[in-house]
C-alpha cells in the first residue's frame, strides 16, 4: 500500500511531494510543488470544517493523528489515515515553518459529519459575503445624507423600505459580480495561473478549485444573484422612476464585464481600477439618492468619492500577490503594468485624494466633523503605506491587504456618523 508525504509551508504551499503521494492523488510533482496549497487533496468542506483545527491540534501538541477523507486529481474520494506533524527548516529554536502529512489508504468507508454552521460558511466563501461591506456601506452614507438632506441645504427625503430594499438589490448585484468573476478567473486560466495569492483576501474565493461548487453551478449561481437585483432594481424603477434602471443597470454592466469577456476591464490597464472606484463609490451613493429622493444629485455622487477611492485601494493591494499569475493570463491591472514598487506611490496617491476629497466635502458642506475621518485615513494610512514598503516582496504584506480593508470599513462608518451628527450642532 503506498503511503503519501507531502511537506507544505505555513500557508499549506506544497514543498515536496513524494511517488506515494504521486500514486494516491495522481497528479505530477511539477503540477503541485510550489504551486498549489494541500487543501487540494480534501473535499472543500472538509477544509472549511476541519483542517485549521487539524493543524492547530498538530502545531500545539506535536502530531495530529485521525481519519478522514481525501480527494485525487480525477475527482475519486479516498479514505485514509492521516498524521500532521509540525516542520522546523531551521531548528525548533528558530519557530515552525510547516507541516508534514502522512497519508495511508485504508480499506474502510470513513464518513465526516458535515455541520450545519460549515454550510453556511461555504455560502458564505462562495459569495464572498463577507466583503459586501464595500457597497452596503456607500449606501448607508447616501441614506443618512438623503434623510438630513434639508440640514445641508438639499431637498432629499428618505423610506426605510426603498432604502432597505436599495441595500439588498445593492448586496445581491455585488455578491453576483463575485461570483461571476470567481467564474470568469476560472475560465479564464487566471486561478490556474496564480499561485502567490493571499488566501481569503486576494486571488478570489478559489471555491471551484476546492470543490465547494461546479464551474456550471456557479455560474448558474451568479447569474440567479444578478437576475434577483435586476428584479429588485425593475421594482424600484416602478415605484421611483426609470433612473433606478439606468442606473442599476450601469452598475450591473460594470461587475459583470469587469472580468467577463470580451470586455473583461479588469485586464485593460487601469480601467478594472477606474470601474471599482465608480462602482463602489459615486455611482453607488449617486443611485441609493436617487431611489430614496427620485431626483439626480451631483452632491450624492460627491459624497461616494472617498469611499470609491479606498475601495480601489482594496483592489490594489489585493493585485500584489497575484501580480505573476495575473501577467501570464494577460489579467493587465495596475500592478501588473507599472510594477510592485510604482504601484506603492499610486496607493499613496489614491489615499492622498481620498483624504484631500473628504476635507474637500467638510468644506463644501460645511460639515467639519468630516475631518476627523479625513484625519483617521491620513494617520492610519500612513502607517498602512509605511508597511507595505517594507513588506510588499513578502508574504508578511497580508498584514496591509487587511488594514486597508479596515480602514475603508471604519472610514465610510465614520464618515456618516459625521454627517448624521452634524445635524444636532
Amino acid at each position: 500500500m503506498p503511503k503519501s508525504v507531502i511537506t507544505c509551508d505555513m500557508e499549506g504551499i506544497i514543498e515536496s511531494y513524494n511517488d506515494g503521494a504521486r500514486e494516491i492523488f495522481k497528479y505530477e510533482p511539477e503540477e503541485v510543488i510550489h504551486k498549489k496549497r494541500v487543501s487540494l487533496f480534501s473535499p472543500g468542506e472538509i477544509v472549511l470544517q476541519n483542517v485549521e483545527e487539524w493543524l492547530k491540534i498538530a502545531s500545539t501538541e506535536g502530531e495530529y493523528v485521525g481519519k478522514t477523507v481525501f480527494v485525487d486529481k480525477h475527482g475519486k474520494l479516498i479514505s485514509a489515515k492521516i498524521r500532521i506533524t509540525p516542520t522546523y527548516a531551521n531548528g525548533k529554536e528558530a519557530g515552525q515553518t510547516g507541516f508534514c502529512g502522512v497519508t495511508e489508504p485504508i480499506e474502510e468507508d470513513v464518513d465526516v459529519p458535515i455541520k450545519f454552521s460549515t454550510k453556511m460558511i461555504k455560502a458564505l466563501v462562495i459569495t464572498r459575503l463577507p466583503f459586501i461591506t464595500a457597497s452596503a456601506l456607500p449606501v448607508v452614507i447616501a441614506g443618512v445624507l438623503a434623510a438630513n438632506a434639508p440640514a445641508y441645504g438639499l431637498a432629499g427625503g428618505f423610506s426605510w423600505p426603498l432604502f432597505l430594499l436599495t441595500i439588498l438589490g445593492v448586496i445581491l448585484l455585488h455578491l453576483g459580480s463575485n461570483v461571476m468573476n470567481d467564474y470568469f478567473d476560472y475560465t479564464s486560466g487566471t486561478d490556474e495561473a496564480n499561485t502567490s495569492y493571499f488566501q481569503k483576501y486576494s486571488g478570489g474565493s478559489r471555491a471551484i478549485e476546492l470543490r465547494l461548487i461546479s464551474p456550471e453551478g456557479t455560474k448558474r449561481l451568479g447569474m440567479a444573484l444578478l437576475a434577483a437585483a435586476l428584479g429588485i432594481g425593475l421594482y424600484l424603477a416602478w415605484q421611483v422612476g426609470t433612473g433606478v434602471l439606468y442606473i442599476g443597470l450601469a452598475g450591473l454592466a460594470l461587475g459583470y464585464f469587469y472580468t467577463a469577456p470580451p470586455l473583461r476591464l479588469v485586464a485593460r490597464k487601469g480601467l478594472g481600477e477606474a470601474v471599482i472606484f465608480l462602482s463602489y463609490g459615486p455611482l453607488l451613493t449617486f443611485g441609493a439618492w436617487y431611489v430614496l429622493t427620485g431626483q439626480y444629485s451631483w452632491e450624492a455622487a460627491l459624497i461616494g468619492i472617498p469611499a470609491g477611492l479606498l475601495t480601489t485601494n482594496i483592489l490594489l493591494i489585493n493585485e500584489f500577490p497575484d501580480m505573476e499569475g495575473d501577467a501570464a493570463t494577460g489579467k493587465n491591472h495596475l500592478v501588473v503594468t507599472f510594477g510592485k514598487e510604482k504601484s506603492i506611490n499610486l496607493y499613496a496617491g489614491i489615499l492622498f485624494l481620498a483624504v484631500l476629497s473628504t476635507i474637500g466635502l467638510s468644506y463644501y458642506f460645511r460639515n467639519y466633523l468630516l475631518l476627523l475621518p479625513a484625519a483617521y485615513i491620513a494617520i492610519f494610512g500612513a502607517g498602512v503605506l509605511r508597511y507595505i514598503r517594507q513588506k510588499y516582496e513578502t508574504r508578511e504584506l497580508v498584514k496591509a491587504n487587511v488594514n486597508t480593508i479596515n480602514m475603508q470599513l471604519l472610514f465610510s462608518v465614520l464618515f456618516a456618523l459625521a454627517l448624521w451628527l452634524n445635524t444636532f450642532l
